[in-house]
């Protein structure tokens, strides 16, 4: 079974597929009176197509058996769909450009306060958590036609995450 690498999320490693969305970034903009901060332009949700809405929603998520197999990839070819951790915990990233080609993947740690916006047509593993409960606020598309695509890796293809990195680990 072949490995796959994980790599440190960053802006730059996942610009091919996407947005990372970092809000600490951003610019803090005071507001409710001094109470409250806000901060703007996190992501671009991508959802017009097929006259598509917007979707938010809150995933729960239970982690993997390890070691994490890579046996399912899934795109949304009419729309993003942005990954946003509720808790400070790390996560993981897997992507893709062609699912049949090992050398197309790559696996991303992100930290608790990092989340993602994969691109329209960008394959990527479902959800990858390392803590029970794990808590995700979504934003993506609803609306007419199908928007998920799932391709399922044989035996001979699947492959599996490398070792977490130090202190990654639950």
């Amino acid at each position: 079974m072949t490995q796959i690498r994980i790599e440190t999320l960053t802006k730059e490693a996942f610009a091919p597929y996407g947005e990372v969305v970092e809000a600490e970034v951003a610019k803090a903009i005071p507001i409710n009176q001094g109470y409250a901060v806000r901060r703007n332009g996190l992501g671009t949700i991508d959802i017009a197509t097929n006259s598509g809405d917007v979707n938010i929603s809150l995933f729960v998520a239970q982690p993997r058996p390890l070691p994490i197999k890579v046996e399912v990839m899934e795109r949304h070819p009419d729309g993003s769909q942005l990954f946003y951790p509720l808790q400070d915990r790390p996560w993981l990233v897997v992507v893709s450009t062609n699912p049949q080609k090992v050398d197309s993947y790559r696996a991303f740690l992100a930290t608790g306060q990092q989340g993602v916006n994969y691109a329209r047509n960008i394959w990527h593993h479902p959800l990858l958590v390392l803590d029970a409960d794990s808590r995700f606020f979504i934003v993506d598309r609803k609306g007419p036609g199908a928007n998920l695509e799932e391709i399922f890796l044989g035996a001979d293809q699947a492959l599996h995450l490398a070792d977490l990195p130090t202190g990654a680990a639950p």
